[in-house]
């Protein structure tokens, strides 16, 4: 391992090139990632090292350079490190995949087992391929190994037309794990069986996810002519995998032979072809490698100040290099409103006006559609109107006010339009609402009118005669009308024999509740030509927006909704969005890599709801979602991107990086605790956006709001979060001072000499932000218990003789919530007790006290939740029995924390490990 193999790559006119010979050993690389000691979560990574330049190679306006034209500004670079051991690296598209040709052994009709070895995200919005002979196009479908959405699926077919099914819900999974599905096509009862597992390795041992999925009648499977492919890119809708691949098998029959046995670990670096141990030819396809780099950073530069000594002898570019969130945060433009973003995505689109103009604006409302004329609207309030989730500032119309629209010419034939709008109050006789113009039908004029009385749709001839009117007067209809926003859609629809429906429909955007309406029948849809009114004064003060023209006609069914429902959930800004539907939601409507590092079969439904997405960029965006949700918005390392950890990975999780202190090398100095107040937060204000607000204040304890020596005094927060309802303050709040009066040290350091203890390197490759390091057998001078930390950020040093690590860490502890049924995390603290009289260092039965709630468990009544720990005076005991009324005596092992001390008459006694409830 060392000397160090440090590999460093740009990419160069769009390949990867390595310049690993022209990087200066004489300065270290020096790579920065996540939070530092004083900085929140979300700081740009940054990558410090230089390139030898006496051949002027790096200076991009160099003509003489190989590379004039084709670096510059926000050059991509990596930097990788060898690995254990090799994987096949997939790009997550219909070039990145392993094939081996179709053969009689993999033609399993019968039983089936398949096994997929890799590292992902897996819970992903997107069905992602992970092995299987599959073909859609050709109606060759065998059998296919895929997830989506926090599922496990297994798909087969019988005769490679029609596709079947079984799926089930994926546990939390480490980013790298094995998956199984089986298929017994004959389960002895009538049917078919398939289960699923999963495990830390394909060499198990597996566990059984969910319950066996059964269905009748008995099944087979396909004998397809398709190869078998490890990231699958022949099924249709589904995408290959994204990640690395280490292992597959198939195997015929349930634990049977293995009938294709994929192993990338061996392969070396770059092999595009070898034979597996089943006989199977394996080849890569182009977009996919063989690797066993593991990237420590992954970047871009953006400047390239070249230097030099006096002597012109020695020249040297200083490179300095950050992650996508510095680009992400200069200048850049709030995103448009959901509506906005969401509206122009509509292939049946026509024409649409977002009248979104300031308050500047004069009559013009411009269209985001080419060659679709401005709106003219005069007289009216503009940006007048901001409560609306999904728009920005709309217009308020005043006493005679107009609109006009021309609407371009279309071969189409039907049509749809719609708008949101707000009318505080009905008017209180009938009056205009909107008017459409119409060429291609018998009808010229759809007009709809609004009144206290009745909301009225007629349909009226070239020479204003009318076709056909109806009033509809449902009192809770026209109650849905006025007074909330809602959406307004008028739509043609063919009701057969050349008949057409015109419908009216009005949907109650926070409610999703829909009204409907129709005339009697006309001859022929035509097309909309023209939108138009002209508003008198008891319509004054609407709002009104978002208007859009669609080609799409509706069924001409009353009772059935408009073909394009391209507003649904744009219109409040999917307010009640979960935190993760979001940050998935945004990363693939701008084409940002925002990945989900997420947890539980509840996927994405457990996380923070939220409110309204307003305009506001994109980094603001997912940090609003971080500060809302409670969990961890950072960079990637191994690719361009950011990662979004929710809470629930933070309890509670595995330990990651397990160090000594004892161990040579493994700790070096400085390891200096903080006992300080900068995540001191102990009276906290939660507010909702447009809600209400909740404090949490902590009045007893040594970190509570009251004056020293019984607390700190206050240290108060106040926030503002985009929440979906006005009950989660409460319990937001509670958690922040939960969070923020957590009474442990901090490590601002602890650092990791990877030279001195290489056996500690896998490990730390595997080490990502928010993970969780221990350091077991502290020196004598700090608290006995075992450091447990969570990783907020590091710096990491590079060069070919050292490799060292400073992380930047925060207590665990709060993290380590309660589990039912758990017998340590499960268990409810007591309310107060203390020692009844003093112990000696060595007692092993203590006399204790309830001074608040319920006594203790007795070993008679409950034997089976003994032993368990408390904690007194900074000694943890064992109890290993409990008898008598208040005050009970407790039957102990003393100082199982290596602590063994007298302890005085009115200690506090304390459940060790007591569960914590999570938020």
């Amino acid at each position: 391992m060392f000397p160090l193999d440090i590999r460093t790559e740009l990419q160069i006119g769009g390949v990867w090139t390595d310049v690993t010979t022209d990087v200066r050993t004489s300065a270290s690389m020096t790579i920065t990632r996540g939070a530092g000691d004083e900085a929140s979560a979300l700081e740009p990574s940054t990558l410090e090292f230089q390139l030898n330049n006496r051949h002027g190679r790096y200076s991009p306006r160099n003509p003489r350079s190989p590379y004039y034209g084709l670096i510059g500004r926000n050059t991509p670079v990596r930097v990788s490190v060898p690995g254990p051991e090799s994987y096949l690296d997939l790009a997550g598209n219909t070039s990145s995949y392993a094939r081996t040709p179709d053969t009689s052994a993999l033609d399993i009709t019968g039983d089936i087992d398949l096994r997929v070895e890799a590292t992902a995200d897996w819970h992903v919005p997107t069905s992602q391929s992970l092995l299987g002979k599959w073909n859609s196009a050709g109606n060759q479908r065998s059998y296919l190994l895929r997830i989506i959405n926090n599922l496990l699926i297994l798909n087969w077919s019988t005769a490679g037309t029609v596709t079947l099914a079984a799926q089930q819900a994926l546990p939390a999974l480490p980013r790298r794990a094995a998956l199984r599905a089986t298929l017994d096509v004959n389960n002895g009862a009538g049917g078919a069986t398939a289960r699923f597992y999963w495990a830390a390795s394909m060499d198990g041992p597996w566990t059984l996810i969910g319950t066996p999925q059964s269905t009748t009648p008995t099944t087979s499977i396909h004998s397809g002519s398709a190869p078998l492919e490890v990231a699958p890119i022949l099924a249709t809708g589904v995408t290959p995998l994204k990640g690395r691949v280490h292992r597959a098998e198939v195997r015929e029959g349930i634990d049977g032979t293995v009938a294709a046995a994929f192993d990338a670990r061996a392969q070396p670096e770059g092999a595009t072809a070898w034979t597996d141990t089943a006989g199977r030819p394996w080849t890569v396809g182009l977009g996919a490698g063989i690797s066993d780099r593991q990237y420590r950073f992954c970047g871009e530069i953006s400047a390239w100040p070249s230097q030099w000594d006096v002597s012109g002898a020695d020249v040297w570019v200083r490179v300095e290099a950050a992650g996508t969130t510095r680009r992400l945060g200069q200048g850049k433009k709030a995103l448009e409103s959901t509506l906005r973003r969401r509206i122009p995505s509509a292939p049946s689109l026509l024409a649409y006006w977002p009248m979104e103009e300031s308050q500047t604006a004069d009559t013009l409302a411009y269209s985001p559609v080419a060659g679709v004329d401005p709106l003219v609207l005069t007289g009216a309030d503009w940006a007048g109107d901001d409560s609306l989730g999904g728009a920005a500032p709309l217009p308020k119309i005043k006493a005679g006010s107009t609109l006009s629209a021309r609407v371009p010419p279309t071969t189409a034939t039907g049509w749809q339009v719609e708008w949101v709008y707000y009318l505080p109050t009905l008017p209180p006789v009938q009056t205009e609402v909107m008017r459409l113009g119409i060429a291609g039908a018998t009808m010229r004029t759809v007009v709809l009118y609004a009144s206290v009385s009745a909301i009225r749709l007629e349909i009226l001839a070239a020479d204003g005669s009318s076709l056909g009117w109806l009033d509809f007067t449902n009192g809770g209809a026209l109650a849905a009308f006025a007074g909330k926003w809602n959406r307004m859609a008028l739509y043609s629809g063919d009701k057969g024999g050349g008949e057409t429906l015109i419908t009216a429909t009005w949907r109650d955007v926070t409610t999703n509740y829909r009204y409907y309406m129709s005339t009697s029948p006309v001859t022929g849809q035509g097309r909309v030509t023209s939108v138009s009114a002209t508003w008198d004064a008891s319509l004054a003060d609407m709002a009104l927006g978002h208007l859009s023209v669609f080609t799409t006609p509706g069924t001409g069914v009353l009772g059935t909704p408009p073909a394009t429902l391209i507003y649904d959930g744009a219109d409040d800004g999917f307010y009640g969005e979960a935190a993760l539907s979001r940050i998935g939601r945004l990363g693939a409507e701008e084409a940002a890599t925002v990945d989900l590092v997420s947890r539980g079969s509840d996927w994405p439904d457990y996380s923070t709801r939220l409110g309204p997405q307003r305009p506001d960029t994109l980094l603001a965006l997912l940090e609003e979602i971080q500060d809302a949700d409670g969990g961890l918005l950072y960079e990637r390392h191994d690719r361009p991107g950011l990662v979004y950890r929710d809470r629930r990975t933070l309890y509670g999780q595995p330990v990651t990086l397990a160090l000594d202190y004892t161990a040579r090398g493994e700790v070096p100095p400085p390891l200096d605790p903080v006992e300080d107040d900068q995540r001191l937060r102990n009276d906290v204000t939660v507010t909702r956006d447009g809600g209400t607000s909740a404090r949490s204040v902590v009045t007893t304890g040594p970190l509570s709001v009251q004056p020293p020596p019984a607390g700190v005094g206050p240290y108060d927060e106040a926030v503002t979060l985009s929440l979906y309802d006005d009950t989660q303050p409460r319990s937001i709040a509670g958690w922040r001072t939960h969070l923020g009066t957590w009474d442990e040290a901090r490590y601002p350091t602890i650092s990791v000499w990877l030279h001195a203890a290489p056996h500690l390197i896998d490990a730390v490759l595997g080490l990502d932000i928010g993970d969780r390091v221990q350091i077991s057998n502290p020196p004598p001078w700090l608290p006995p218990d075992t450091i447990d930390q969570h990783v907020l950020g590091y710096t990491e040093v590079l060069d070919q003789h050292t490799w060292t690590l400073a992380l930047n860490c925060a207590p665990a502890g709060p993290w380590q919530v309660g589990v039912v049924g758990d017998a340590v995390r499960g268990r409810v603290d007591t309310s107060g007790s203390q020692l009844a009289a003093g112990a000696t260092a060595t007692a092993t039965a203590l006399s204790v006290a309830v001074t608040a709630g319920r006594p203790w468990i007795t070993s008679a009544a409950y034997p089976a939740d003994f032993p368990f720990d408390v904690t007194l005076g900074g000694e943890i005991v064992t109890v290993s029995a409990i008898s008598g009324a208040s005050p009970q005596t407790f039957t102990v092992v003393r100082a199982v924390n290596g602590i063994a001390k007298a302890h005085a008459a009115g200690t506090d006694v304390r459940l060790a490990h007591p569960t914590i409830v999570a938020l």
